[in-house]
């Protein structure tokens, strides 16, 4: 492991980089002694880093949402400082809810920030990185990928999604000498909560909602987004990355005790699953169902 003091002057492309982990990520780069490209819809913070820092910040205005900007961005960085060695997809929303009550324009917005948003800074980086052969893509995920929870539904399912892709991305990328991580973060003193969009309540879930805020107000644990920062150096000063990392003592319990309640439950309806497989010859089509390749089926 390599730490901050024998940097390299990496160069780092950071999302969501003007407030919040983003902007912690950022400024522990540059006492890594690293040069940063940041990007966010609102410049006016990122100005004032590159102002202090003179030579080492490409600010960067860009909307994850758009690709076209988003590749244009990636390029100006590639431009300037000729390489990229470290890029962190750290912009994301949070939309509070139950399934039930969100839009359509309100679920695909929640989507299109922390899911298509990061798929774009990939696929925009990886051509890069390729050419290069290093790299380090880093997805910032959260405990909601851990499960499914009450009113986080919609932002839940867009951590899956994005884990789903990086694990691809990653066996993708392994083979060019680039690496990936997904870094699944507790609560922090952020803005996460205050800036979160709210679906229109539905009465019926009133209850639910109010035992949820009092179980949210007496095991709610927050830490200083410094500690997120220093975790993170660790992870790109590391010669060999982990797939995934915990931040936070009661991410690393929930996760553990989320595998074991699903390894029991998948031991419980073992001869379930397993009476559900057996092995058959291919079957014979005629007319209209062979129409097409006969393929094996598993979803």
């Amino acid at each position: 492991m390599r730490t901050s003091a024998g940097s390299t002057d990496r160069v780092w492309f950071i999302t969501g980089a003007s407030r919040g982990l983003g902007r912690a990520f950022a400024d522990a780069a540059l006492t890594a002694g690293d040069r940063i490209a940041v990007a966010a819809r609102t410049t006016g913070p990122l100005e004032e880093l590159a102002a202090a820092h003179p030579g080492r910040v490409l600010p960067l205005g860009m909307d994850v949402t758009d690709r076209d900007a988003v590749f244009a961005a990636v390029a100006e960085a590639v431009g300037h400082f000729g390489r990229l060695d470290i890029v962190v997809n750290n912009a994301g929303m949070l939309s509070m809810g139950m399934v039930e009550e969100f839009t359509e324009a309100e679920a695909r917005a929640q989507m299109d920030i922390n899911f298509f948003g990061a798929l774009w800074v990939a696929q925009s980086v990886m051509p890069t990185l390729r050419e290069q052969g290093s790299g380090h893509i880093v997805q910032i995920s959260s405990i909601g990928a851990l499960g499914g929870f009450p009113s986080t539904g919609l932002y839940s399912a867009s951590k899956f999604a994005l884990e789903g892709l990086s694990e691809a991305l990653a066996r993708e990328a392994a083979g060019f000498g680039v690496k990936v991580s997904i870094v699944q973060p507790g609560g922090y003193w952020t803005d996460l909560y205050t800036a979160m969009r709210s679906a229109s309540a539905v009465e019926a879930y009133a209850p639910l909602r109010a035992e949820l805020e009092k179980q949210f107000a007496e095991g709610a644990v927050d830490s200083d987004p410094k500690l997120a920062a220093e975790a993170l150096l660790k992870l790109v000063d590391s010669e060999e990355p982990p797939l995934r990392l915990l931040l936070g003592s009661m991410v690393y319990d929930l996760a553990f005790d989320i595998a074991r309640e699903r390894m029991d439950t998948w031991a419980a309806w073992e001869h379930v699953s397993r009476a559900a497989e057996q092995a058959i010859p291919a079957p014979e089509f005629t007319g209209e169902e062979a129409g097409g390749n006969h393929r094996h089926e598993t979803r």
